[in-house]
């Protein structure tokens, strides 16, 4: 039993484990806490979503249906193999399960699959696998003739190795949600026995993917103070746009149409309201630049 991952550490875990990760907007805040506890967390369970197409998959995962909010589950593994978070927290998806299996994943003492369970969501002997077990759903119709691509299978092997390493869980600690209820027949298609032995295959070994160290963003280039000469002679220069735009940025700009490439006199009413923003006043306010307001503007670098 363990305390759930945070959102950043379910991301970093994923991605260490070389799954490839789409974030879908507001899953970092969206469960089903005030329904129930969320941990601690024992295992992951794998189902299949009984629908086609990634796009609709992830839409029903997050926001559940009719009788069943979302979101049904943490992650929707599409079959290219993309893991599309959704949820962060207490998930509608394991529901009522087998005590002795919950047992069996806790200790990871059975043998080639877990004990065959006599319990459902609402029998009297059921405990709640909603607090007890991530869930990932993929997308298959569940009819046993959908296939499951190579990059789909290896996902789900990636993803539950990922939270297992993180738990400092074996293999036998991941199940599908057949080996949970006797209602239920998902995953339908592969045999969890066999995903558990690349499970624990995978894990031992480090991580086959790193994440990515972490880069500092390459500084913004700035064109260099061309002179003041270079705005009296009646210019025109992609520079004089980008100074413009600057100018417009910061509520500077006295144009009627514009800013163009030609210096102007709406260039010089600009340029002057600019320098009167930085605090000059007087003849070092005219509107003609200088080096020291414009190294303040930070002008972007034009060819």
């Amino acid at each position: 039993m363990a305390t759930p991952l945070s959102a950043d550490r379910l991301v970093a875990a994923l991605r260490a484990e070389g799954v490839k990760v789409v974030e879908h907007d507001g899953w970092r805040t969206h469960h089903r806490n005030r329904a129930g506890a969320w941990g601690p967390v024992s295992g992951v369970m794998i189902h299949h979503t009984v629908s086609s197409g990634t796009a609709s998959s992830v839409e029903l995962c997050y926001n559940g249906y009719a009788g069943l909010q979302g979101p049904l589950c943490h992650g929707v593994i599409a079959k290219d193999g993309t893991v599309h978070l959704v949820g962060n927290g207490r998930a509608n998806h394991a529901g009522g399960g087998d005590p002795s299996v919950l047992q069996a994943v806790i200790t990871e003492t059975y043998g080639d699959r877990p004990p065959a369970p006599r319990e459902h969501q609402g029998s009297a002997g059921a405990v709640d696998g909603n607090s007890r077990f991530y869930g990932f759903e993929c997308v298959n119709l569940g009819n046993g003739s959908d296939p499951w691509p190579a990059a789909q299978l290896d996902a789900i092997e990636r993803a539950s190795a990922a939270l297992c390493r993180a738990h400092g869980w074996g293999a036998k600690s991941v199940i599908g949600h057949l080996e949970w209820s006797d209602w239920k027949s998902d995953p339908r298609g592969f045999g969890m026995p066999g995903m558990r032995e690349r499970v624990q295959k995978r894990l031992a070994s480090p991580p086959a993917t790193q994440p990515p160290a972490a880069q500092k963003p390459a500084a913004p280039r700035h064109q260099p103070f061309p002179g003041t000469s270079f705005f009296k002679t009646d210019p025109s220069s992609p520079i004089i746009t980008a100074m413009g735009r600057r100018l417009m940025a910061e509520g500077c700009g006295r144009y009627q149409v514009g800013p163009g490439p030609r210096w102007s006199e709406a260039d010089r009413r600009s340029y002057a309201a600019w320098q009167r923003k930085l605090g000059f006043r007087g003849a070092d306010a005219d509107g003609w630049p200088g080096a020291a307001s414009w190294n303040a503007l930070k002008v972007p670098y034009t060819k």
